[in-house]
């Protein structure tokens, strides 16, 4: 995945590409205690999905919704 993402929101926030990725799968990793119908709609090689899995999820969404 590009790694620009990353550095653009770090940018914004003031922040490293790290903080922003690791706060990412804490929010995926937290939202996956109890996951919903939605949640589960998300493909993933594992119980919960990493930040790219989320994020090609949601890239894919939009895109279908245009």
């Amino acid at each position: 995945m590009n790694k620009k993402i990353y550095k653009k929101i770090a940018k914004k926030y003031g922040v490293t590409a790290k903080e922003v990725k690791h706060d990412m799968q804490f929010a995926i990793d937290e939202a996956y205690k109890n996951p919903n119908f939605y949640a589960r709609c998300v493909y993933s090689e594992n119980e919960k999905p990493i930040v790219e899995e989320f994020i090609k999820h949601v890239a894919n969404r939009i895109k279908a919704i245009k």
